[in-house]
């Protein structure tokens, strides 16, 4: 078995388009009427729909849970965070932060309040600290991962 994609209900199906395009670079693959399906995985479905699916009537369906996130890597995160900021429509759920094992990361909402995390890579953590003077073994203490997985990124 295999995870195809994840799918989210969303109460205004083209408005969700447009930000999964413009805040986070993602290409609508097929729109088909009521869902959308999304590169990278994501689905969108429109909360109608969705209701149907489940027998349900849409006010039934609950929206800003807070209960599960979509994680996305970003390649350059100092460049995500000027695209971010020059749409200050986006609202955070807090403003950037780094983890403790040093991953710098942004958590927004999408429109219909899915919490969104977008973060720096891995590798590129483990280079950051290596370019601050850190040994392989510092590194891997440092972001509590293997030394295997530090010694594979920083090739």
């Amino acid at each position: 078995m295999k995870l195809e994609n994840t799918l989210l209900a969303v109460r205004d199906l083209q408005g969700s388009l447009e930000f999964y395009r413009n805040i986070l670079g993602l290409e609508a693959i097929n729109v088909y009427g009521a869902s959308a399906v999304l590169s990278g995985g994501l689905s969108l479905q429109t909360l109608e729909a969705w209701a149907e699916c489940l027998e349900k009537r849409p006010e039934e369906i609950a929206f800003d849970g807070n209960a599960d996130e979509l994680c996305f890597v970003a390649e350059d995160f100092d460049a995500f965070l000027k695209i971010l900021k020059s749409h200050p429509e986006v609202e955070l759920v807090r403003p950037p932060m780094e983890h403790r094992w040093g991953q710098q990361v942004v958590r927004l909402y999408d429109p219909d309040r899915h919490i969104v995390e977008v973060g720096e890579p891995l590798p590129a953590v483990a280079k950051r600290f290596r370019d601050a003077g850190l040994t392989e073994e510092g590194v891997a203490k440092r972001m509590e991962v293997p030394l295997e997985s530090v010694r594979r990124w920083l090739k």
